[in-house]
């Protein structure tokens, strides 16, 4: 299999650096370019069509979260994974919102980190486990009572297998899990899983759970389908 093309993101140059050299010891990850700041990623992505864009929060300018969309115009085919030393809920979600592919925490041990983008090449999302608990306390958060002659709220959309799919996927859960934890086949959960996404209007597992547990902001729009 190809090396994983990379584009590392960051402006702080030693930090950078020292992530470069790391990820240039993994013979699966080939580092394809870097940038210092928004404006120089959507250069980069656009020209070097990475696989993956590893991308910081904190650039001067535009931020990673306010660059995501202009990213992910540049190399539509390229995952685009947070990696940051933010562990704001409000970040984690406006991420994963704006279409990023994972969210994880410079804290992050090397090996951890080139598994995480193994997986997320396989379209898996990948979210620091320091980070899950935020991510559940949103999914599972009460869902306000619809006024009369408001527009239904996401969770009524579902019928309760999807609902029951929806919580397996919001702990986490592979469809091989889900399958075996509801007693059904897997091609059956893959099926619920599509009516999910296409029902709350997303493209991603983790932005399904965060629909459905939270009001989507004015305007906004976990990957194994």
């Amino acid at each position: 299999m190809p090396a994983i093309r990379l584009l590392v993101v960051d402006d702080h140059n030693l930090f950078r650096r020292g992530l470069v050299a790391l990820l240039a010891g993994d013979p699966d990850l080939e580092v394809a370019g870097e940038a210092g700041d928004a404006a120089e990623a959507v250069r980069k992505a656009q020209a070097l069509q990475p696989d993956v864009v590893l991308l910081d929060n904190h650039l001067p300018g535009a931020t990673g979260l306010q660059a995501l969309a202009e990213l992910r115009a540049a190399a539509p085919a390229a995952r685009i994974v947070m990696l940051t030393v933010s562990e704001d809920e409000q970040d984690l979600r406006a991420a994963l919102r704006g279409g990023a592919n994972g969210y994880l925490l410079k804290t992050i041990e090397g090996d951890a980190l080139g598994a995480a983008l193994q997986r997320v090449m396989r379209g898996e999302p990948v979210v620091s486990p320091e980070m899950m608990g935020k991510l559940v306390a949103a999914v599972q958060a009460p869902v306000p009572t619809a006024r009369a002659g408001a527009a239904p709220e996401p969770l009524a959309q579902l019928s309760p297998r999807e609902q029951e799919v929806l919580r397996q996927i919001a702990r986490g859960a592979s469809n091989k899990e889900i399958a075996r934890t509801l007693d059904i086949a897997e091609t059956t959960v893959k099926i619920h899983v599509q009516h999910i996404l296409r029902k709350l209007g997303v493209s991603s597992r983790v932005q399904a759970a965060l629909a459905a547990g939270t009001p989507a902001p004015a305007g906004g729009s976990l990957h194994q389908a």
